[in-house]
């Protein structure tokens, strides 16, 4: 997913017609092999920077497993629902069922757990902006809040917005074991290809879980 579109201007290259199929419209592509439940999707990619280590604000330790209900940016006007994902019979990753809430993928650790919490959404549904519009005017330093369902809520710092094309998806960067909890946030941006009905590359946040109450504000 390229750079989402900026706000209230059509993604580069224009929309699709609205007869296509709305499944399209912003869709996270993770192009992957059939794999067994609770292991990650398999995407194709290549080499990736360095993972960013470091963030504004001390590390927070990771909280118990607790489903997550709702995430929050306010940086980018964020604010939404959160449902389950899981995988298709291809092996990859599903995506929401319409462009009004956010998917959490329940093979990866729930956010605020050890390890990488995944989100997908989709960056624009039938004409109007999906959940994940403005995710790439996310910036180093801004915070995610991921309200869960033991009434915590566990934020993250961003640590780093980056583009790849969709035959690049860094697997890795996104599903690979961390030793603390971190957070990745995917939608779709780029270049709408009409031909395939998808758009050309995958807009992806890098984000730390972090003490909100010490560092900047």
């Amino acid at each position: 997913m390229t750079p989402a579109p900026a706000p209230g201007r059509p993604a580069r290259g224009g929309r699709a017609p609205r007869g296509m199929r709305r499944v399209w419209w912003g869709v996270l592509v993770v192009l992957a092999l059939a794999v067994p439940p609770g292991v990650p999707p398999v995407a194709l990619g290549g080499a990736v920077p360095p993972l960013p280590t470091g963030t504004a604000r001390p590390a927070a330790a990771p909280l118990p497993a607790s489903d997550p209900v709702r995430v929050r940016a306010s940086s980018i006007g964020l604010d939404s629902g959160l449902v389950p994902l899981g995988l298709t019979e291809r092996g990859a990753l599903a995506v929401p069922p319409d462009g009004a809430a956010t998917g959490w993928y329940t093979g990866a650790p729930t956010p605020g757990t050890r390890g990488p919490a995944v989100l997908a959404a989709h960056v624009d549904w039938d004409h109007e902006p999906g959940p994940f519009f403005r995710l790439h005017a996310l910036a180093p330093g801004d915070l995610v809040g991921v309200d869960r369902a033991d009434g915590t809520t566990a934020t993250f710092e961003v640590q780093a917005v980056r583009r790849y094309a969709k035959d690049r998806f860094p697997t890795a960067a996104v599903y690979g074991d961390l030793p603390g909890s971190g957070l990745r946030m995917v939608t779709c941006g780029g270049t709408f290809d009409r031909a395939a009905g998808s758009y050309t590359d995958n807009v992806v946040v890098l984000a730390a879980l972090v003490d909100p109450g010490r560092g900047p504000v």
